[in-house]
């Protein structure tokens, strides 16, 4: 029997990549919703037996604040957090504030599927591994911990970190190059590059390593495009 529930993400293509994924699986989505700080009031009037909360940045204060919410006013909503590898403090805070489980950004869907069910059934949704990893780092935190968003950030440049924030909250080629001040040929070999650099093959895929990274936290938002040179890439001059 399938699961009635919600995914809620602040980048709107993994929120509704993840809804289709999981409608094709036989459950019953009732919103795909985006940004995650509107989840509580979204979960609480739809009242779903599993809330999926996609986070980026799980250690960051005020985080989990959507799932007290929900656990204080539906206590029978399970909420299932996806997120990036998790820090000890970040497992535990997901935990403290009332979630039933953790899976990670990069969990490939039969295991999401999987911690749903658990959650339904009142089970911890946790793998293993997430469990030893985060005991690991307490007993043996690193000294020099490997930023993998901080690197990926380093290998792009401004305007393709730029085009990797617009693809992350579902903007196709024309509403890119719209927003960019440039010309559809120009952004489609940004999105090209991006991919390229990232080592990934399509936009979802670049869209869930960012946010699983943190690197679209540390981009920031999105400046106003100025309309820039023509560039010896690109068949016709921007504008």
């Amino acid at each position: 029997m399938g699961v009635r529930l919600m995914v809620v993400d602040d980048h709107r293509l993994l929120a509704e990549a993840l809804a289709s994924a999981l409608k094709l699986r036989g459950h019953r989505v009732l919103a795909a919703a985006a940004p995650a700080a509107g989840a509580a009031e979204l979960v609480i009037s739809r009242a779903p037996e599993v809330c999926l909360l996609g986070t980026a940045t799980p250690a960051e204060p005020g985080t989990f604040d959507p799932v007290i919410r929900i656990k204080r006013e539906r206590p029978q909503v399970a909420v299932v957090v996806l997120g990036p590898v998790p820090s000890p403090r970040g497992i535990a805070a997901a935990f403290a504030a009332g979630a039933s489980g953790y899976v990670r950004h990069d969990e490939r869907i039969e295991g999401v599927e999987r911690a749903l069910m658990k959650a339904r059934a009142g089970e911890a949704a946790v793998a293993p591994s997430l469990l030893q990893g985060a005991f690991s780092e307490l007993l043996n935190p690193a000294a020099q911990p490997d930023d993998e968003g901080q690197r990926l950030l380093q290998m792009l440049t401004p305007r393709e970190v730029e085009v990797l924030v617009r693809v992350a909250d579902g903007e196709d080629t024309r509403l890119i190059a719209a927003g960019m001040g440039i010309a559809p040929s120009t952004a489609r070999t940004h999105v090209q590059r991006v991919l390229m650099k990232l080592g990934v093959g399509s936009r979802l895929e670049a869209a869930a390593l960012a946010a699983r990274t943190g690197l679209l936290d540390r981009a920031g938002p999105v400046a106003p495009s100025t309309t820039p040179a023509p560039t010896p890439e690109s068949p016709n001059p921007d504008s």
